[in-house]
């Protein structure tokens, strides 16, 4: 059936009318002249799987990585950037009614500082677009960079030597589960960590990575396809550090960090030139990014992070940057009154905020809120229930994550005026 793509959708695949249903068809642009043969449904929504390009649109990128088409990380290598930027413009205005402009990323390639890496009977690589069970063999990530081709070029010579078994992903079963390679941008500092299921890894492991500034080995002894384990030993560094604007923070297997350290500069400045006041709550602080940040330019912080091992995090980080900053284990709601801070930040998980959090809010009313969100969807269904004693004062979209359809949202919320 041969169709023409009419636009993309918000998850970046080209959409085609077919019989009067929506068909979506993965690393598309619209003004494709497509031929789709066959199509399934795929959480709710029809993806086609046998198709050919017939004509390409004239507003087409050359993908610089040459598993696009296949890997499943980067849908959208083929639009040029700026048209990138523009797609998210108005995803952003679709869902949120409003105009929003999105920032472009200072890099779009060599951009990621961090990549899990599946190591499976199937091959060493990424997901094939649409599958858990197949993966794409590679030899380099060009969103993460030069790195990457000489640490997988190391793990495949240690497999050789050591007959390393692979784990595999359909029976569940196997040693070597994930290479994870995590990257201070600013820094050049490289983290290997090799996660695994139970058993022996070689001593000798640490010889194939001596470029690498700090060199894990993790244990994952669950069925869960995760590329996060439990520490078990470590060669070289403890941590590699990262700095954004002067600020250091100390990276760790197991803590979260923003993925893009270029655009991570921005959203830090723009989250500072948001906040208002002396006092400030930094709410789902993890390893302190916003409040380390803040404390190092005056404003008094108070840390709330659920993880202990963040928390942990944040306060080494507190150490290492010389700076007056508290923070402490507990759930979102557990701050006595949010009404005592000049400004609260929240930077809530894709879920978006607690409903009991939203009560607490509307309750205490602090005079100003910055939401950080990395979903779109659960910022707006957030803001129309805070719409109701807040304006939304500034919004601003960052594009975290270059060739994704995602993009990142900070927003200043302020207490109406009381008429």
């Amino acid at each position: 059936m041969k169709v023409k793509i009419e636009r993309l959708s918000e998850e970046g695949f080209g959409e085609a009318r077919v019989d009067k249903k929506t068909i979506l068809v993965p690393f598309t642009s619209p003004g494709d002249v497509v031929e789709i043969r066959k199509w399934h449904r795929e959480k709710k929504k029809l993806v086609a799987h046998d198709y050919e390009i017939l004509e390409f649109s004239p507003n087409r990128a050359d993908p610089v990585c040459q598993y696009f088409g296949q890997c499943g990380g980067c849908l959208l290598q083929h639009i040029p950037y700026e048209e990138q930027i523009k797609f998210k413009e108005e995803k952003l205005a679709r869902l949120l009614n409003t105009e929003v402009d999105v920032v472009p990323s200072p890099k779009i390639y060599g951009h990621r500082n961090r990549i899990d890496v599946a190591t499976t009977t199937k091959g060493i690589g990424f997901r094939r677009r649409g599958t858990w069970w197949d993966v794409i063999d590679i030899e380099d990530c060009e969103v993460f960079g030069k790195n990457s081709r000489k640490a997988l070029n190391a793990l495949r010579e240690f497999i050789e030597d050591f007959g390393i078994q692979l784990w595999d992903l359909k029976k569940s079963e196997g040693f070597l589960r994930y290479i994870v390679l995590r990257e201070g941008k600013f820094t050049g500092e490289l983290m290997v960590n090799l996660v695994t299921s139970e058993g022996e890894l070689p001593e000798e492991v640490a010889q194939y990575f001596s470029f690498a500034d700090s060199i894990y080995w993790s244990i994952n002894n669950t069925k869960s396809d995760v590329s996060y384990g439990e520490p078990k030993k470590f060669w070289g560094e403890e941590f590699i550090r990262e700095t954004l604007d002067n600020v250091t923070y100390l990276i760790h297997p197991n803590s979260f960090f923003q993925t893009n350290s270029y655009q991570a500069v921005n959203l830090v400045k723009k989250v500072a030139e948001l906040v208002e006041g002396e006092k400030v709550l930094d709410l789902y602080s993890g390893v302190g990014t916003f409040g380390i940040y803040l404390a190092k330019k005056g404003f008094k912080v108070e840390g709330i992070e659920i993880n202990p091992f963040a928390v942990e995090m944040a306060k080494k980080n507190v150490e290492i940057n010389n700076v007056d900053a508290e923070f402490r284990v507990g759930a979102d709601k557990d701050v006595e009154s949010l009404r005592s801070y000049d400004t609260v930040i929240v930077d809530p998980p894709r879920a978006g905020l607690h409903p009991k959090l939203i009560r607490k809010i509307l309750n205490d009313l602090p005079e100003n809120l910055v939401y950080v969100s990395c979903n779109p969807k659960t910022f707006a269904e957030n803001i129309e229930m805070l719409k109701k004693e807040y304006s939304i004062e500034s919004i601003l979209g960052l594009d975290m994550f270059p060739h994704t359809p995602h993009v990142e949202i900070v927003a200043k919320l302020s207490l109406k005026d009381e008429l």
